[in-house]
């Protein structure tokens, strides 16, 4: 007879909490792995702290907060470096995750509001280009070769409709079939399986299915995958992996002469600000995003209100005018 739920340590819950997942919540394959991997680092650090053996009911408050310093003060990445705040909260998410596992399962613990979050400033957690960086990282790869247009197409298509980079990642080249309508003035709709397993629509610009379209007259082989690396693997394989995708665009930025950190998210960002600015409404743009909730959409109010005040600060007279 097997141990009963509440007796077992938290480490032996983390596999089942795993399949609970992906079995009932209905969570992406890449949702579940990086639960694990934020998890993972929880169960070291119980470990390493001789608390290994902590059953659920035994987690404290004292507990969370020991693993918060530690998350801020002496965890270092591979790189050497701390983590930021919002690098912090990845594993609180997950940490809150297994919590709300446990009431769940009626198995007694701490409930998931005593896991606080490290507060960021709400400006620095958004990162966004002006449109002028976005158009000089898009004449960097050199068009007259095949990997130049794909990576060209993969920017193009990014800042055309703010795709998160799994989803981009996960296009099979047959879903675009409908390119083959090559009208120049015509914008394109998409279905795709987003965060969540949500269906949404993303829209393709004209220019966006040009350089798509591009791209896809130099494929000469029958690989799934839309965009593939060029190394001869077998054929699922031949996926552009996230990370291809994160390093390219990180390259191109610098040779574009930009001096921010640029990744598949700034693009997205840049995406949502830009539609904000020139006067999209937040649900509309909570839609294109494929948000759940449009609090998470409002995060961008606080970029496009600092710009409005910019636009005040620099063009309205009244601050030319002096008390008599």
């Amino acid at each position: 007879m097997g141990l009963r739920q509440d007796s077992m340590p938290i480490i032996e819950h983390i596999l089942p909490f795993l399949d609970y997942c992906e079995v009932e919540k209905g969570l992406s394959n890449n949702t579940q792995r990086n639960y694990a991997h934020y998890l993972g680092l929880f169960t070291g650090w119980l470990k390493k702290t001789g608390k290994g053996t902590l059953l659920p009911h035994e987690l404290s408050a004292q507990h969370i907060w020991d693993y918060r310093l530690y998350l801020a003060r002496e965890y270092k990445t591979r790189s050497g470096a701390y983590l930021g705040k919002k690098s912090q909260n990845y594993y609180l998410i997950a940490l809150r995750a297994l919590l709300d596992y446990f009431t769940e399962r009626d198995i007694e613990s701490l409930p998931s509001s005593k896991v606080k979050l490290a507060k960021q400033k709400s400006e620095e957690t958004i990162s966004f280009l002006d449109v002028r960086d976005i158009e000089k990282m898009l004449a960097v790869p050199d068009t007259a070769t095949s990997v130049g247009l794909r990576d060209r197409a993969i920017m193009e298509l990014f800042f055309s409709s703010g795709m998160r980079i799994s989803e981009l990642v996960a296009l099979n080249a047959d879903q675009l079939s409908f390119l083959s309508d090559k009208r120049t003035d015509r914008t394109y709709e998409l279905s795709i399986v987003g965060k969540g397993k949500h269906v949404r629509t993303i829209f393709i610009s004209p220019r966006a299915a040009h350089w798509l379209r591009a791209y896809l007259a130099t494929r000469r082989d029958t690989f799934k995958p839309l965009f593939i690396n060029v190394r001869p693997r077998n054929a699922e394989s031949r996926r552009l992996a996230a990370r291809s995708i994160q390093k390219m665009i990180s390259r191109v930025a610098m040779l574009a002469g930009l001096s921010k950190k640029v990744t598949p998210h700034t693009l997205r960002h840049t995406y949502a600000t830009d539609l904000l600015f020139h006067g999209a409404d937040l649900r509309s743009v909570q839609e294109l995003l494929g948000h759940r909730n449009v609090a998470t959409t409002q995060v961008y109010t606080h970029v496009t209100n600092k710009h409005l005040r910019d636009i005040h600060e620099r063009f309205h007279g009244g601050k030319d005018i002096r008390n008599k």
